[in-house]
């Protein structure tokens, strides 16, 4: 006898799982999988993103017009990066252009890496027409707090002798005086919204060095002569604008980034999944939904304080739609998902029939967990 169609669709919103799948990918298994177990279900998939990698990714797949440009790579060498675009928005990733990913060899170059290329693509978007522009912050390579990004928009940073200062955070120390030149005639009429999903400051022992620096390859003294940078940066800024917001949460975010959009971008800041979910639509993509689907490549301690997964479940909890979380790992208990809304919850390396698996065989085992999710909360 043939299955007969179940009432409301699902709605599949992953974001990546990290070093295996992009969240298209994700969302595409296990749509496949709900597909299978449960004939006639309408399935929409909608992957997200917290703000970090993958942001640009989530834009394309909801839609937005894919726009190549080649810009500044952390070190300064020419990398092929990309914006998306609907209407007069813009979706900037930082990661596209100043990311961990994009370093030559892989080789860190804490002291000297840049955000130049950040800079380049906000300016492309805005030669598109853009007027409001989401910066997703995530991923970042370089702690130079922003310098980059706003010399690439007309800022001339210059030391006692007027030399204009070198790319990365360690030139900063040699910071003289700001001209913010013509980036008020450059932003004039465009918003600027961050994405982010960290409430660092820029300096002290929760600020952008601290925190990131090692992750960025800073250790000893580079660790002083970043944070030396940022500092004499965040006073220079204040004596140019009239305003310090070196405190601001999120200053931190990026290396510092976070901190120029705030104080010479005119930026604000949202939390990055609830920023991405409007920016795709997910309300009206959730409405009148039996079930959705999220997850991420570990669902941990981390995730529920902003990470993807937390966001969808929140915003399907208001809708009063169910929601489950497919996760290449799992390391919450289930008395843990289930106080954060997830009504079930299933990891890759549960489903993996040898160690290593869930990392190798991650697609093929992200359908059969769909599979077993529509068996369990759709068919019957």
């Amino acid at each position: 006898m043939p299955a007969t169609p179940h009432q409301g669709h699902v709605v599949v919103a992953p974001d990546k799982f990290k070093g295996t799948l992009e969240g298209a990918e994700v969302a595409a298994r296990i749509a496949a999988g709900i597909r299978r177990a449960a004939p006639g279900t309408e399935v929409r998939e909608l992957p997200v993103a917290d703000g970090g990698e993958g942001t640009l990714a989530a834009a394309l797949a909801a839609g937005f017009t894919r726009v190549p440009a080649k810009v500044a790579g952390p070190t300064g060498l020419p990398v092929d990066a990309a914006l998306a675009v609907q209407d007069d928005t813009a979706v900037v990733e930082l990661a596209q252009s100043s990311g961990l990913a994009r370093l030559p060899g892989g080789r860190t170059a804490p002291l000297a890496a840049g955000s130049y290329g950040v800079g380049q693509l906000i300016a492309r978007a805005v030669s598109l027409g853009a007027k409001r522009i989401v910066l997703g912050l995530g991923g970042s390579a370089c702690t130079d707090g922003g310098a980059g990004m706003v010399q690439a928009l007309g800022v001339s940073l210059r030391d006692a002798d007027g030399t204009e200062l070198a790319p990365g955070g360690a030139a900063l120390r040699k910071l003289d005086r700001i001209d913010l030149g013509p980036l008020a005639d450059v932003l004039a009429g465009v918003e600027i919204v961050v994405a982010c999903d960290v409430d660092n400051p820029l300096l002290g022992p929760r600020g952008a060095t601290a925190v990131y620096g090692p992750q960025k390859g800073a250790d000893g003294d580079d660790l002083v002569i970043l944070e030396d940078g940022l500092t004499r940066f965040a006073d220079k800024v204040a004596e140019a604008t009239g305003r310090d917001v070196r405190e601001a949460p999120g200053a931190g975010a990026a290396g510092g980034v976070g901190f120029a959009a705030l104080a010479l971008l005119g930026a604000t800041m949202r939390p990055g999944i609830e920023l991405l979910l409007e920016l795709l639509g997910f309300d009206e993509a959730v409405r009148g939904a039996r079930l959705v689907v999220t997850g991420e490549g570990c669902l941990d301690a981390q995730t529920l304080h902003g990470k993807a997964p937390a966001g969808v479940a929140a915003a399907a909890t208001r809708a009063g739609v169910r929601v489950a979380a497919v996760a290449g790992r799992l390391e919450l208990s289930e008395s843990e998902w289930r106080e954060a809304g997830f009504a079930a919850a299933i990891a890759l390396t549960d489903l993996a029939e040898r160690p290593g698996d869930s990392m190798t065989r991650a697609a093929e085992l992200a359908e059969t967990a769909g599979e077993r999710l529509a068996e369990a909360l759709l068919t019957g």
